[in-house]
């Protein structure tokens, strides 16, 4: 799976978890390859597209209850509908 393909899906998956996990709501990191197929899952590939994802700043990273958590970036959401095509609605 190409690296593009891989974040177009992490990042379509936390904008439809209810609730999206835009700011202050958040999951766990390790929840974000669980869409993704088993052989995906901690390849070099997947990891590239994830660290791509925090460079770029789409995703937030905090520690929350001992474990890394992570949200989107609500201050790049309109970037974020453009990376993934997405029309934004008004």
């Amino acid at each position: 799976m190409e690296k593009k393909l891989i974040q177009d899906k992490i990042l379509r998956k936390l904008m439809s978890m209810k609730p999206a996990k835009w700011g202050a709501s958040h999951t766990e990191e390790r929840n974000l390859v669980k869409g993704l197929a088993k052989h995906l899952r901690g390849s070099k590939i997947t990891e590239k597209a994830i660290k791509e994802l925090f460079q770029l700043e789409f995703l937030l990273k905090s520690k929350k209850t001992g474990e890394w958590h992570v949200s989107l970036n609500p201050r790049k959401k309109e970037e974020i509908y453009r990376f993934l095509g997405i029309p934004r609605e008004e």
